[in-house]
Parts: structure tokens; sequence; C-alpha cells
């Protein structure tokens, strides 16, 4: 082989390397995210802002927030929206253990992942980016399709199954939610708003980046529900 050959080899090498230590550590990360401990007693403290939750109803809710957590990673670390209302109380309990998040995020995203409270779709554009991009993939990894799904994910589906009073409760029926949020002065959401452009002219957050390494990319994760680093 000629001298001149080895340099374009050697860039490919490099490269093919490079592809396989992002896959590599996009896996490591969601492992990481779906199996790293929470801290021991978060629940103890989270019995008692929420009484009314049933223990046994734990892993679902558990398992809503690192599906919140795993959207994040797969989005690439753009902008994400809490749509639950339980996940996000959970989400702030494991904030105040403030060394155990903090190791968590850096090996799960490797920056910061800000909180900030859950919210519904609404005018405000970036608010609404982040809501469907959470949508787009927990969907996703449900099986369902995000632009005509004949079911919630669990994170959307999570403050009815829990019956949380001063949750956000989506549906697909989006007819008899309108009829009786009109009447009452409910709010019901619905959950075909996400992947209607008539609700604010856009359908932005849904499909991008979709399977995103996390790895390097994307933006700093601020902004849109998710706060800045």
């Amino acid at each position: 082989m000629r001298p001149i050959e080895v340099v374009p080899l050697a860039i490919a090498f490099s490269a093919l390397a490079l592809v396989v230590w992002s896959v590599r550590q996009k896996i490591v990360r969601m492992r990481h995210v779906r199996e790293a401990p929470l801290p021991p007693g978060i629940y103890d403290k989270l019995r008692r802002r929420r009484p009314d939750i049933d223990p046994k109803e734990f892993p679902f809710l558990e398992r809503a927030l690192r599906d919140f957590f795993a959207a994040y990673l797969r989005s690439g670390r753009k902008p994400v929206s809490m749509p639950s209302q339980a996940a996000d109380e959970l989400w702030h309990e494991f904030i105040l253990y403030t060394r155990h998040y903090q190791a968590f995020c850096d090996k799960a995203f490797g920056r910061f992942l800000h909180h900030t409270p859950a919210v519904v779709l609404s005018k405000s554009y970036d608010r609404n980016v982040g809501l469907r991009r959470v949508w787009w993939h927990t969907c996703k990894m449900e099986g369902i399709d995000p632009r005509k799904a004949n079911r919630l994910p669990l994170l959307f589906a999570l403050d009815t199954r829990l019956a949380l009073p001063d949750g956000f409760h989506y549906a697909l029926d989006c007819g008899g939610i309108r009829d009786r949020n009109d009447a009452t002065g409910g709010g019901s959401q619905c959950a075909a708003d996400m992947s209607d452009s008539s609700f604010d002219g856009t359908t932005d957050g849904l499909g991008d980046s979709d399977g995103g390494s996390g790895d390097g990319g994307g933006d700093s994760g601020c902004g849109g529900g998710c706060g800045g680093d």
C-alpha cells in the first residue's frame, strides 16, 4: 500500500470508531436512566406530600419519570417539558438529593437537567415544542403512533391513573373533553392537540432527533420546561 493511501484509510477508521463510541455511550447512558437506583427514602418524602397515592402505584410513577428522562436523552438533549404533575413531584423530590441527582445527570446526560414545573399546551411556543417532543418519544418507546395515537403513553396517562385532583388529565376523546371543559371550566387535555397544528400553528417537536445520541449536539436542554445549564 502506498503511503498516500494510508491517510484516507485512517480517517475512515477514525470515523467508524467515533460512531461505535457514540452508540456505545448512548446505550450506557440509557441503561443508567433505566436502572440507576433512586435515593433511599425518596418515596417516604413523597408519601408525606401525597398520602392519597397508593404505594402500589410507585413503580408506575418511577417508570413514568424515567420515561421523561429517556425522552430527553433520545431527543439529543433538546428542550423538554413535563406533562405529569405526579412525575414532576417525584422529579422534584429526586433533585432535593442534590449529590445523588448531580451524579445521575452526569452519567445519564453529561450535564445537569434543571427542573421546572409541569405544564400543558398553551400559546407559549417553546413550552409546546418541549411537550410535543416528550409526547413523540414516549409514544415511540411504547409502540404508539404519536400522530394517530390509539392510547396514551404512561407519562401522559399517569395523573388520571392516580386520580390526582390537581393533575393533568389527557384523553383521546377530544370532543368530549372540550364539551366538558366548556360546561365546567375543567382542565382536561386533548392528546390529539399534540399532533394538530391548528392549536398553535405548529407541530414543532414532533419527529425530530428520534433516536438521537444524547452525546454532544443538541442544545443546553434548557427552556421549554427543563431549565438551562
